[in-house]
C-alpha cells in the first residue's frame, strides 16, 4: 500500500486521536502530517505487517511528547483552557471517515474530562475506550507491559464522570441552543431560565488576548448577566449562526465577518448546564 493510500485511509482515524489527546487542531493536523513523512522515510515500510498500529504509535508518542513539553506554557495560561473548537466539514454525515469526529467523545465537555488525565492515562484510556485496541495493542505502542495498560484503564473508567444518556437528542439540542438565543435577542429572562440548569457553568478562553472572563462563572444569574453585557458591547454589530461544534448543536458570532466567538454547550437532560466559549484568536485561525 502506498503513502498515499495509506494517508486517504488512516488520516481520520490518527487526527481523531491527535485532537483528543491534545485539544488542538493544528497541532493535530501538523503531527498527522508529521507521521507520514517519518513513516515514509522508513527504510524497511513495506515490512510493517500492521501500519496502521504503527502509524497509531508515532502519532501517541508525538502527542505525548508535545504535552510533556508544553505543559510550563499550560500552567501560566490566562484564565481557563478550552479545546480548539472543531466544526463539522459539510456534508461530513454521508462520509464514514467523518464517524470517530461525531461520536459523544468528541465534545468539549468530553475533551475537558480528558484533560484532567496525564499524558499516559490519556493515551491508554483513548486506545481502549474510544479507538477499542487491544491491551496486548496499547502495550506495543505504549512500550508498557499489557497488565499495567489493563489497570491504568479500569482505574481511569471508574473514576471518568461522563453520562451520554443524560444527553438529550442532537435535534432537541440544537432547538434548545436556538430558544436560548432568541430569548436575548427579545430579553426574554423567563424563558432563558427555563432552558438552563440553575446551576449552570460559563468558561470563557480568551487566553488573556480578549477580554473574557478569567474565572469560571456560576450560577444562572451571573451567567445571564455578563451574557447581557457582551450582547449590550456588540449591540447591533453581532450576526449570530449556527453550527456543529465538537459534533453538538453550537453558535458562532461574528461581526462585520470578523469571527468573534464560538460557543459550545453541555446539557443535563434538556437544560443547558455548561457554556464553553472560545474567543482566543490563535484559537480560532483553522476556521473560515
Amino acid at each position: 500500500m502506498c503513502v498515499e493510500t495509506l494517508y486517504k485511509t488512516y488520516q481520520p482515524l490518527l487526527f481523531s486521536l491527535a485532537y483528543r489527546m491534545l485539544g488542538s487542531v493544528m497541532d493535530s493536523e501538523d503531527i498527522v502530517q508529521e507521521a507520514f513523512i517519518a513513516f515514509n522515510q522508513l527504510p524497511n515500510r513495506e515490512t510493517i505487517e500492521n501500519k496502521r498500529a504503527y502509524l497509531c504509535k508515532i502519532v501517541t508518542n508525538r502527542c505525548l511528547d508535545l504535552i510533556r513539553s508544553s505543559a510550563k506554557k499550560r500552567e501560566v495560561y490566562v484564565g481557563p483552557w478550552l479545546p480548539e473548537p472543531l466544526l463539522e466539514k459539510e456534508n461530513s454525515t454521508n462520509d464514514p471517515s467523518q464517524a470517530l469526529l461525531q461520536q459523544e467523545s468528541i465534545s468539549t465537555a468530553y475533551l475537558l474530562l480528558l484533560q484532567q488525565l496525564n499524558a499516559n492515562e490519556r493515551a491508554v484510556f483513548l486506545l481502549r475506550e474510544v479507538f477499542h485496541y487491544s491491551y496486548d495493542e496499547i502495550a506495543e505502542i505504549l512500550d508498557k507491559s499489557s497488565a499495567n495498560c489493563r489497570q491504568i484503564f479500569h482505574r481511569i473508567k471508574k473514576s471518568m464522570d461522563f453520562s451520554p444518556e443524560q444527553q438529550p437528542s442532537v435535534s432537541i439540542m440544537e432547538s434548545k441552543i436556538k430558544e436560548f438565543v432568541q430569548s436575548f435577542i427579545n430579553g426574554d429572562i423567563t424563558q432563558i431560565l427555563e432552558l438552563v440548569s440553575e446551576d449552570i457553568a460559563m468558561y470563557a478562553d480568551g487566553g488573556g488576548k480578549v477580554p473574557t472572563a478569567r474565572v469560571p462563572i456560576f450560577g444562572a444569574a451571573r451567567v445571564i448577566q455578563l451574557l447581557k453585557k457582551l450582547l449590550k458591547k456588540y449591540e447591533g454589530k453581532l450576526t449570530f449562526s449556527f453550527a456543529s461544534i465538537n459534533g453538538i448543536p453550537g453558535l458562532i458570532l461574528a461581526t462585520d465577518d470578523d469571527l468573534k466567538y464560538v460557543y459550545s454547550f453541555a446539557f443535563n437532560r434538556d437544560r443547558i448546564q455548561n457554556i464553553y466559549i472560545v474567543g482566543n484568536p490563535d484559537k480560532l485561525r483553522h476556521l473560515p
